[in-house]
Parts: C-alpha cells; sequence; structure tokens
C-alpha cells in the first residue's frame, strides 16, 4: 500500500489512493481532525453524491441499475471503492486520477487534486468522458471528529436559503422547506456558495467552503460530524441532472482553512 504524505506548516495529511482516494488523516497542529478507519477519514463522492433512488438513473431512453449498497437505494458513487492511480505527487500537493468503469456505464476519468496550503486544505474535483454525454455530481463524503480529545465536541454553524425535505425513504421529497435544527442527515442550499464551519471550543475553527450550491450535514453518530459539499442533491442523477459532456466537464472543489483557538 503506498501512501501518499503531504506536510506543510503545522498540518499534515496523508491520502490512500488504494481505498477510494480518501485523505485517512489531517493533522492540524498536532490534532487528527478525521475519524479513523477504513472506511471513514474523507472520501470523494463521484459519479454521484448521497443516495440515487433504488440505484435507477436515467441517460435520455437509458434507464441504467446501480447496486445497491444502502438499503433499497445506491449510495456515494463507485469511485470511494476503488484504486486509483497517482498521477504525481511533491510534499504538498498531489494528482490522482480514476477511470470510471463497470457498474458505471459510461468510460470516462475523473481526477482529484490535493493541495496544502500554510491554513487550509483545497480539495479539486474533475469529471470528463471520453464518449457519451451522461449525468454525473461530485463531492466529498469528510468523518470530522466529534470532539479533539482536547475540549469540547464540535459546534455547527451555517445559514442555508433552504433545506430539502427529506421523506422517509431518505431522499428529497422535491419540497424546499425552512432550516430546521438538528440533527441532521439532510441537503441544505446555499445558491451563494457553500458554508459552514465548525468549532472545537478552545481548540479549533474549521471553515469548509465551496462555489458547489449543495452541501448535506450528517451528525447523528456519537463520533464524527459530517459536511459534504456536493455538485447536486441527493438522488440528484434523477431529479437534478448535470450532463458531463465532451467539451463540458464537470469540475467542482472545496477549501477546508482553519485557526487555532487556543
Amino acid at each position: 500500500m503506498t501512501l501518499i504524505h503531504l506536510d506543510r506548516g503545522d498540518a499534515a495529511v496523508t491520502v490512500d489512493p488504494t481505498n477510494g482516494c480518501r485523505l485517512s488523516s489531517l493533522r492540524v497542529h498536532g490534532a487528527e481532525l478525521l475519524r479513523q478507519g477504513e472506511r471513514y477519514g474523507a472520501f470523494p463522492m463521484v459519479p454521484w453524491c448521497g443516495r440515487t433512488a433504488h440505484g435507477r438513473f436515467r441517460n435520455g431512453g437509458e434507464v441504467h441499475q446501480m447496486p445497491l449498497n444502502s438499503g433499497p437505494h445506491a449510495i456515494h458513487g463507485t469511485a470511494r471503492d476503488n484504486p486509483w492511480r497517482t498521477a504525481r505527487a511533491d510534499e504538498t500537493s498531489a494528482v490522482f486520477t480514476y477511470d470510471l468503469a463497470d457498474p458505471w456505464p459510461y468510460p470516462g476519468r475523473v481526477t482529484q487534486m490535493v493541495e496544502l496550503g500554510e491554513d487550509s486544505l483545497t480539495l479539486t474535483m474533475g469529471v470528463e468522458t471520453y464518449g457519451d454525454s451522461f449525468p454525473a455530481q461530485a463531492g466529498w463524503h469528510p468523518w470530522f471528529l466529534r470532539n479533539l480529545g482536547i475540549g469540547k465536541d464540535a459546534e455547527i454553524a451555517f445559514s442555508a436559503a433552504w433545506q430539502e425535505e427529506r421523506g422517509e425513504d431518505h431522499l428529497p421529497t422535491g419540497r424546499r422547506i425552512e432550516p430546521r435544527p438538528g440533527p441532521w442527515d439532510d441537503c441544505f442550499g446555499m445558491p451563494d456558495g457553500v458554508e459552514v464551519t465548525l468549532t472545537w471550543p478552545g481548540a479549533l475553527e474549521l471553515t469548509v467552503t465551496s462555489r458547489g450550491e449543495w452541501v448535506v450535514i450528517y451528525d447523528e453518530q456519537a463520533e464524527a460530524v459530517c459536511v459534504e459539499p456536493q455538485s447536486g442533491p441527493p438522488n440528484g442523477l434523477n431529479t437534478h441532472p448535470r450532463l458531463v459532456t465532451p467539451i463540458d466537464p464537470l469540475e467542482i472543489s472545496t477549501t477546508w482553512s482553519w485557526r487555532a483557538l487556543a
């Protein structure tokens, strides 16, 4: 297993290309910020984000079936379950690629760039087609530790224009409602761009931003809090399709910036 390590200032990142190109560690000022374990860290969601209803989506007249891996639905894409290739890496940045393959029905390539700054981390993802156009989504699923072991639990702050009403099947119903208090496993709309701040009182403040307009907040587990910037809502292959074409790839980025509070 070849891990990629990036270091800059008081921050260090470890990327595991063989395990879905997930960030397996993010340490800032000596504190680990990500939940540990092969299913956790922070992984790219691509070519779809969240749940796709019953694993089915349509592209024109074609209906495609993805494997079900979350009850009756297909969740978080295919790239997190497969190895990626390291295209290049140096002390503070790296680029990785993944070729879309079965069970995804369309050939294409995903590229992820990881760039570590003095007090920030920027992730950029692109999806391009090798042939036919297809609907796709991209985003990230970080598992931030609820408690860093040096103080109080993380506090979440954000201001959303709306919340996607969640049905009993955990999918958006199509209704937009006023944001409700947590706990959440919910998608929020931020048309001016995603901005969510996690504060570990007395330790660290971290802000997740993205030019993407959608974010899923998940805080129903005791161990972690997830802030997931993405290019569309859950089940978006069906309800909010964004076509990847030969002249119009899908691109999205997110920056996590931090400052010490102690």
